[in-house]
């Protein structure tokens, strides 16, 4: 596991070069209508996914001088701020782009390895949804690739986290199981949530991630 310092250095080797900034989203804020709906695209990108870009902006900044004061308890105090609001960022990031309005399917590869992996692409769903709903209050759920086993494997992250920094395990598709992600729309009903998320699963992106995560 790495550790929020080795996190934070990450950060900084990209921080370094300029600021951080709020991609554009691939598709409108009603594309992915019925199943997510604008006003929720609208506040979960515009607003939670900005604070996070702002935020990060201002603790490298805040890093910035620490360093340069040669002030190291401002710079390790700075550490939760840095994986939080990096994390959040990191893992926006991946998610707009593995979701779409035109869905798609596996490429064949892909297919196989999760048949290999799970038995099926359908079994593959039904634990990644159930992963995704147990997480205990704000998370991640996410399918990917562990180099090392050679293999696609299902994990969790609490808050912000983002999967490989945290795991070693290449993120190839996340579901924000955070509140804000659905609550305007499903209440509390997280479960509903997760199982229609996967009607706008980009997997053209997530094909393309599990090519990249094999070279």
């Amino acid at each position: 596991m790495y550790s929020t310092c080795r996190f934070g250095s990450l950060l900084r080797a990209v921080g370094t070069r300029q600021k951080h900034t709020l991609p554009d989203l691939p598709y409108d804020y009603k594309a992915l209508e019925p199943v997510v709906s604008r006003d929720i695209m609208s506040l979960h990108h515009s607003k939670h996914h900005a604070t996070y870009v702002n935020n990060l902006n201002a603790a490298e900044e805040k890093l910035a001088q620490a360093q340069s004061k040669g002030d190291i308890e401002t710079v390790i105090n700075l550490a939760p701020a840095l994986r939080f609001n990096g994390g959040g960022h990191i893992n926006h990031t991946i998610f707009w782009q593995n979701l779409s309005p035109n869905g798609g399917k596996p490429s064949d590869a892909l297919c196989q390895a999760i048949e290999r992996d799970f038995g099926s692409v359908e079994n593959m769903k039904n634990q990644l949804a159930a992963a995704s709903v147990g997480v205990q209050g704000s998370g991640w759920g996410w399918l990917g690739y562990n180099k090392t086993m050679k293999k696609l494997q299902i994990a969790t992250c609490q808050n912000q986290d983002p999967l490989q920094p945290t795991t070693g395990i290449i993120p190839l598709f996340g579901i924000d199981v955070w509140e804000h992600a659905y609550y305007l729309q499903y209440k509390n009903v997280r479960a509903d949530y997760v199982k229609a998320i996967f009607d706008v699963a980009n997997w053209q992106d997530v094909s393309a991630r599990y090519e990249k995560a094999l070279k």
